[in-house]
């Protein structure tokens, strides 16, 4: 439930509720096409991957095939595995106030339409993923098992956003892969430093849901660190800053890559001031400028490729 794969269902006003057909409306929200907030981080880790594979390459910048392609897989897959969570979820879901209006707890998807929906977007991530090389096609697919067993972590473990993050960062390997066709000591840091980011993030969204996750016996760290949180995100965000600047190091990245990590680096500071663990929606609105957090970054990178080449 508290996890950034599977955000708020509910919906109110946005264009799913205004625009799309009725039929349709669960579905999108099962794939939380409604909010798309999901959808950025996991690509995002795509975009800094492919920005530092141009800037090893010495080239103008990422592939533009190569960032399309991950903007639709990341959707569609996002999507796929949000559908996957619900239905491992469904009867979880059904006893938390915030989830329980969820496409399938509430009865407006069925189990076997929400497993043939999770076909078909599989489906188009699959398509997507076959444009690559065989490298990349394979490591896309290696990621699967992660996505598979992450939404029983939060039953047996503090920690599923470590999980969580190796599934979201694992993009950081494919941008990579889809240039090179090999993964070599640079891409595997930077999946480090985005897993660090990750946690730090995931930590903030789960807070709107601890009291609720205590009491049905689901865990995470924003239970596990409770007052400790900010202490705990200045660790994981001061790790995942320290990685990503090796991976830039190694990859003899320029002055507006590290500019870049510097406006990254000052989001992540202003997050953690800007947070209050007791207000929901301060911690969801904490949560979501982590997409901005993210691009910051991936400015930098694409102007240093660009600048460089």
């Amino acid at each position: 439930m508290s996890e950034a794969i599977g955000h708020v269902a509910d919906s109110t006003g946005n264009w799913v509720d205004r625009l799309a057909p009725i039929w349709a409306r669960p579905y999108l929200r099962l794939a939380r096409l409604d909010r798309p907030i999901g959808s950025w981080l996991l690509l995002i880790p795509c975009w800094w991957s492919s920005g530092l594979a141009a800037i090893a390459a010495h080239e103008r910048g990422p592939r533009l095939t190569h960032l399309a392609l991950f903007f639709v897989g990341a959707f569609a897959m996002r999507g796929a595995g949000c559908t996957w969570n619900d239905i491992v979820d469904r009867d979880l879901d059904a006893r938390v106030e915030r989830t329980r209006s969820r496409p399938i707890p509430s009865g407006q998807v069925s189990l076997g339409r929400a497993g043939a929906f999770l076909v078909a977007q599989a489906l188009i991530g699959l398509l997507v993923l076959l444009q690559f090389n065989a490298f990349a096609i394979a490591t896309g697919i290696a990621s699967l098992a992660i996505v598979a067993v992450y939404p029983f972590m939060k039953r047996i473990t503090y920690w599923p956003q470590i999980v969580l993050g190796l599934a979201f960062s694992w993009g950081a390997l494919m941008g990579w892969a889809a240039a090179f066709g090999s993964l070599d000591v640079r891409p595997l840091v930077l999946y480090a430093g985005s897993i660090s980011w990750v946690i730090g993030y995931d930590t903030i969204y789960a807070h709107q849901d601890r009291e609720d996750d205590a009491l049905i016996g689901i865990k995470s760290t924003a239970l596990l660190f409770g007052d400790r949180t900010k202490p705990m995100l200045t660790v994981f965000y001061s790790l995942a800053l320290a990685l990503i600047g090796v991976a830039g190091a190694l990859s003899g990245a320029g002055s507006l890559f590290w500019l870049g990590l510097a406006g990254f680096a000052a989001h992540l500071g202003w997050q953690i001031g800007r947070l209050d663990i007791d207000d929901p929606e301060a911690c969801l609105a904490v949560f979501k400028s982590d997409r901005d957090a993210g691009l910051i970054l991936f400015a930098g990178m694409v102007a240093d490729a660009w600048w460089r080449a």
